[in-house]
């Protein structure tokens, strides 16, 4: 039977927010019967929540981890060195675990099947190069939203047509040339490396090798619901003959293996969460709370800090607030007056599980950097937003959910805490209704297209299809 088998091995980039759904998507894998290598490196995997349960329950599924080349005390945020280690340390390593793997695959006693395809994390652009030398069919999957990932393929456009770089500092310009956005983007939409100021800036020149790379994949495989991105998913079909959106990947593990998926609720996570704030939470008032977290790499000054907690204090409402140990650039101290105002109506925590927190009847509402995970997150929930986008996606993703699904509202980058005061008190007190009826709209579209005959549902056969179609290639 295993030579029948399908064997997959899947390789996120080496960030939490890159892990978390990609081991969603080896979950819904394995649950079909296929066999899975899930790819760590050394660091993120002795950082990684129970993976012994994960193997207990699914026991096609395989972790394997490779050296980042990186001292073990190193941050690993996004940032050059990261990106240097991918190329000179673990491609090498990558590339000989693939090797290794296929050996022992091929061999008459082997433990798992042989190698299908890799599912590569669409940063991970060195696994595209590997896969052709290996001659093995590569999947790209991409973590940040399709909306992102269009605008992206369209930046080599942006910049024949003078409209990149930025000629000067007006952010309220139109940006034309990129169709399928519902609405007029400006450059204020745009991700932060579009304000550079030469067309050969390195992070310019990233983000469209990046993804350009993605055109050399045999599928794309998005975490997002047909029916929200349909808009730019029509252009992007005429570029990626093979597209799977499969989204939210968190909600379609949930309808798939329901309370499996709740006992491992903290899967993928790299950070300890605190158990103590679902006490907190369940004394307050339904719909009274305020969760606050800017994700695993947003970093905050402490003049932001103090402005982010005036806000919260001053506006009244219950809030749990997530601070990790690394947020703050420099000191990490609370002002005396602040922490009087947080033992009051306030938590603070290092980390939590958010799907847990999110779902809870207490929460009304979400402050978020609008990272595309915890937006997809929100929107399952049937949680409205406030949106302080930071880098990357977060900016286009942050103008969908204002402007366009219009399940939230953007908080100008300058946070001041009248503002933030204001935005508190508009999302969570009588002028909700309007809000919270968009939200609900939008939530329901997400929740249908993770059941039997969703899109997301549907697209998930068919992706099991295509894998297993490509073991008559090998």
């Amino acid at each position: 039977m295993a030579g029948k088998q399908s064997h997959v091995v899947i390789f996120p980039f080496p960030l939490q927010g890159h892990i978390k759904p990609l081991l969603c998507l080896a979950e819904l894998l394995c649950h079909a019967g296929l066999h899975v290598t899930f790819v760590n490196t050394h660091h993120n995997h002795k950082r990684l929540a129970n993976p012994e349960a994960l193997s207990t329950h699914f026991p096609t599924l395989h972790f394997e981890s490779i050296s980042d080349g990186l001292p073990d005390d190193h941050p690993r945020a996004l940032n050059g060195e990261l990106l240097i280690a991918l190329k000179t340390s673990i491609r090498p390593h990558f590339r000989e675990l693939l090797e290794t793997i296929r050996i022992k695959a091929e061999s008459n006693d082997a433990p798992a099947p042989p190698l299908n395809c890799i599912i590569t994390d669409g940063l991970v652009t060195f696994a595209f190069d590997l896969a052709e030398e290996l001659e093995i069919p590569v999947l790209s999957y991409n973590v940040p939203c399709a909306r992102y990932l269009w605008t992206c393929l369209c930046l080599p456009d942006l910049i024949e047509q003078g409209q990149l770089p930025f000629p000067d500092d007006d952010m309220s310009v139109e940006i034309t040339g990129v169709s399928g956005m519902d609405g007029p983007l400006h450059r204020q939409d745009l991700p932060s490396f579009c304000r550079v100021k030469q067309a050969d800036h390195p992070a310019l020149q990233f983000a469209i090798n990046w993804t350009q790379a993605q055109r050399r994949a045999s599928a794309l495989i998005l975490d997002t619901v047909y029916e929200l991105d349909a808009s730019c998913l029509s252009h992007m079909a005429l570029m990626f003959p093979k597209i799977y959106t499969l989204g939210p990947l968190h909600a379609l593990l949930n309808a798939r293996i329901g309370n499996v998926s709740k006992s491992l609720a903290s899967h993928g996570g790299l950070w300890k969460s605190d158990p103590n704030c679902m006490t907190w939470l369940n004394s307050q008032p339904s719909r009274s709370v305020i969760y606050v977290s800017f994700g695993t790499l947003v970093n905050l000054t402490r003049a932001q800090m103090i402005e982010f907690w005036y806000g919260l204090v001053n506006s009244g409402h219950p809030f749990m607030w997530v601070i990790r140990s690394d947020i703050i650039y420099g000191a990490h101290q609370i002002p005396a007056e602040l922490e009087i105002g947080t033992k009051e109506r306030g938590y603070i925590v290092d980390w939590v599980s958010q799907e847990e927190v999110l779902a809870h009847k207490a929460v009304g509402g979400f402050l978020t950097h609008s990272g595309w995970n915890s937006t997809l997150e929100s929107i399952v929930a049937g949680l409205p937003m406030i949106c302080w986008p930071n880098l990357g996606d977060h900016y286009i993703i942050s103008r969908t959910v204002s402007q366009k699904w219009k399940i939230g509202h953007q908080l100008n980058e300058n946070c001041d805490r009248c503002n933030i005061e204001t935005m508190i008190q508009t999302l969570m007190g009588p002028k909700r209704e309007e809000i919270q009826i968009s939200m609900d709209t939008i939530s329901k579209l997400a929740r249908d297209s993770v059941v039997k005959g969703g899109s997301s549902h549907n697209n998930l056969e068919q992706l099991i299809e295509y894998i297993r179609s490509l073991q008559h290639h090998n």
